[in-house]
């Protein structure tokens, strides 16, 4: 496993602690590998879920970070959506 994958599963942690988020999402972090995030909190992972979110890992970092609006990111082509796009709306949300 990555170092930024280790990375991204304890800042979604944080970030998750505590928020209302129903369903599985899946990051795709290219060339680093997967976290998958559920009601019990973010693991590494690569399992099917309702949503798939693929990015670089620059992209992934700069939006865990907050210097990037996942909205934002998606509009531009550097974030992929592939599931439920209701589900990634309330994950942006979280993630804000």
């Amino acid at each position: 496993m990555s170092d930024i994958v280790d990375q991204a599963v304890a800042a979604l942690n944080e970030k998750l602690s505590g928020a209302d988020f129903g369903g599985t999402a899946k990051f795709d972090i290219s060339g680093e590998g997967a976290v998958m995030m559920d009601a019990s909190g973010a693991r590494a992972a690569d399992e099917p879920a309702d949503v798939t979110l693929s990015a670089d890992a620059d992209t992934f970092r700069s939006i865990l970070e907050g210097d990037t609006n996942p909205t934002s990111a998606f509009m531009s082509g550097k974030l992929s959506v592939d599931g439920d796009m209701g589900l990634a709306m309330q994950l942006a949300s979280v993630l804000a």
